[in-house]
């Protein structure tokens, strides 16, 4: 009994972290967990840092060896997000490892995975678990002699202006990035195997990745627009990640920096950096490209009641509500491309939904003249959107013996069939009967 105080003020302090935790009522992530190398990275990346805090989220800073270091108790994870600025870490201080980074994905929540130069076997599994890989050599760094960004300093032309980016406004915001991202880092490749990673920032076609120190005596394994900048990953699970193979890319110094891209006359007083990363981390912590879906209904043409079952050849009508989360509140969500399926085993209707422009999705059709148990079905996948799986059962029966027509006109041949047999059986017998 002594220790029922201690449970109750446990309980009282995790109660803050529940309700700031992920809903699908505020899917944005509130509370992030920032593992550093060094505590000197709060100030030399302060602007991406100050900006996440000024859009709400509490960030909560710890060298990534500390002891201390957890990401749940009792079952409920102390975080929704976990940004790794750690790229040369060993093994993660307290009980933190791969697998608990892993579980933290699986389990729906989202992470920033930063690498450079010399980074460690820890970092490469995480980055490989998530289907991106880096090159093989540890002291490796992109290098491009034609889109280098011009430099009094760098004369390796490891510094890179990159621009060739994702065409997407729901990853990258519908404001265009004119000016070149700097780059400077080690090279990434995707997984072919993996279909859910991205390259959402490339290198140029003359790009290359080898040691810039040492002598090139062999071709080098990643070479042109197979190399990736920067890769995300959406998971099946709605889990968004970002893996940068440069911690410069978020740093101070890189977003206040102006950038000449080698051979172009044009000059920017200040790189794409800050704009680049801050619509990226806004699309990782899910204030852009977020959907639900509500209100799914379906019901006969005529009646407003969902019934328990229809009847072959019945028309019926479907409709559902799907929102956007704009980062404050729910947006209606338009869209021409969202389609319903009505499956057993394949798919016997498959129909386009038609919106009202306010978020209403509907459509109508008559059910197959198959009966069995269908499902209306809606698998809804779009880049840069986390997807919607939409999934209701519901019963087809066949007609009763008293519903059907009276007579049914494709059965006149036989009516007549019968009825001739008939009246020549008659005739016959007559005949045969009468006739001397």
């Amino acid at each position: 009994m002594a220790n029922l105080p201690i449970h109750f003020l446990t309980i009282l302090s995790l109660l803050p972290i529940i309700c700031l935790s992920f809903s699908p009522e505020n899917p944005t992530n509130r509370r992030i967990l920032v593992l550093l190398d060094d505590l000197a990275f709060k100030s030399s990346h302060s602007i991406f840092f100050k900006s996440l805090q000024t859009r709400g989220f509490e960030l909560d800073f710890k060298l990534a060896d500390d002891r201390q270091i957890t990401l749940q108790r009792y079952g409920q994870y102390l975080y929704d997000g976990l940004v790794l600025f750690s790229p040369t870490i060993e093994r993660f201080g307290g009980s933190l490892d791969l697998a608990d980074i892993l579980d933290f994905v699986d389990s729906g929540h989202d992470l920033i995975l930063t690498a450079d130069v010399n980074a460690s076997d820890l970092i490469r599994n995480i980055a490989a678990e998530c289907g991106v890989d880096f090159d093989e050599d540890s002291s490796a760094m992109v290098m491009d002699h034609i889109s280098y960004a011009l430099s009094d300093t760098e004369g390796d032309h490891t510094l890179i202006a990159a621009d060739d980016f994702i065409q997407s406004d729901v990853i990258l915001g519908s404001a265009k990035i004119e000016a070149p991202v700097l780059f400077k880092g080690i090279g990434l490749s995707l997984n072919p195997a993996n279909s859910l990673v991205m390259k959402v920032l490339g290198a140029s076609p003359s790009a290359y990745s080898a040691n810039p120190n040492a002598k090139l005596s062999n071709p080098p394994s990643l070479i042109g627009s197979a190399i990736s900048l920067v890769s995300i990953v959406q998971a099946r699970n709605n889990a968004r990640i970002i893996i940068a193979g440069s911690l410069d890319l978020f740093s101070n110094r890189f977003f206040k920096s102006g950038v000449q891209k080698a051979g172009s006359p044009n000059k920017y007083g200040k790189s794409g950096n800050e704009q680049f990363v801050t619509e990226l981390s806004k699309w990782v912590f899910h204030e852009r490209g977020h959907l639900k879906a509500v209100s799914v209904r379906h019901h006969k043409v005529g009646e407003t009641d969902e019934p328990a079952m229809y009847r072959i050849n019945d028309d019926l009508e479907y409709s559902v509500e799907i929102h956007e989360w704009s980062g404050t509140s729910w947006e209606p969500y338009v869209a021409n491309d969202v389609q319903v399926q009505f499956y057993m085993m394949s798919p016997y209707v498959l129909k386009t939904l038609s919106t009202n422009q306010k978020g209403l999705y509907y459509t109508s059709f008559k059910v197959p003249d198959v009966y069995g148990v269908f499902q209306f079905k809606i698998e809804y996948q779009r880049l840069g959107y986390t997807s919607l799986s939409l999934t209701k059962q519901i019963p087809v029966r066949p007609f009763k013996h008293d519903e059907y027509e009276r007579f049914i006109t494709t059965a006149f041949p036989y009516y007549g069939a019968s009825f001739s047999t008939m009246a020549g059986f008659f005739i016959f017998s007559i005949i045969y009967l009468y006739n001397k």
